[in-house]
């Protein structure tokens, strides 16, 4: 089987097409760059990126967001993850989050999918902490900031266990399900 991914992310068409790959799916990326809805609200994004996606392609397709919801944020940022990371960058990040009362969190993955008729969505989540300061390698987003519950260090310090656990993993093992299912 074969699906297309509307990304222009190496990291997550990296991650969908060795995960899918194990599954006997290919991978077919569509590196188009769609403008986000600026929102809280990751489902609202996932719907309009997706359809956005759609349009742009005309053919079935999953695009894929994950954010941050910070507890004692009330679920800030969330679908503004983004925007919010692309400010502060790894340090002020950990300085204004890793330091709060509350500094645990809930990484969540949205796949949403369109097979022509209709759209499915699919969560990921992993729940745990922003670190006082970065930790491990900067090389994708917050994954130096972000520490899973169980573990001592952040998902960046985590090499190839962090996949395992990863929220995107998650969201695309209950995508795998379902095309299995149809």
């Amino acid at each position: 089987m074969k699906i297309r991914f509307a990304s222009v992310n190496e990291h997550k068409i990296r991650d969908a097409t060795e995960f899918l790959g194990h599954s006997g799916i290919e991978i077919i990326p569509f590196p188009v760059r769609i403008v986000e809805t600026q929102t809280e609200d990751l489902g609202q994004l996932i719907h309009d990126k997706l359809l956005d996606a759609f349009k742009l392609i005309g053919k079935p397709v999953f695009v894929e967001h994950s954010g941050l919801f910070i507890n004692s944020l009330n679920g800030f940022p969330g679908g503004l993850t983004q925007a919010f990371w692309d400010r502060l960058h790894a340090v002020r990040f950990s300085e204004l989050i890793g330091n709060l009362d509350d500094p645990s969190a809930v990484a969540r993955t949205l796949i949403g999918y369109c097979d022509g008729r209709k759209r499915h969505v699919f969560k990921g989540e992993v729940t745990g902490r922003i670190s006082r300061e970065p930790a491990g390698n900067e090389g994708f987003e917050w994954d130096n900031v972000f520490i899973p519950d169980g573990y001592a260090c952040t998902f960046a310090q985590l090499g190839g266990v962090h996949n395992d656990l990863s929220m995107r993993r998650r969201a695309l093992e209950a995508f795998v399900a379902h095309l299995r299912a149809v």
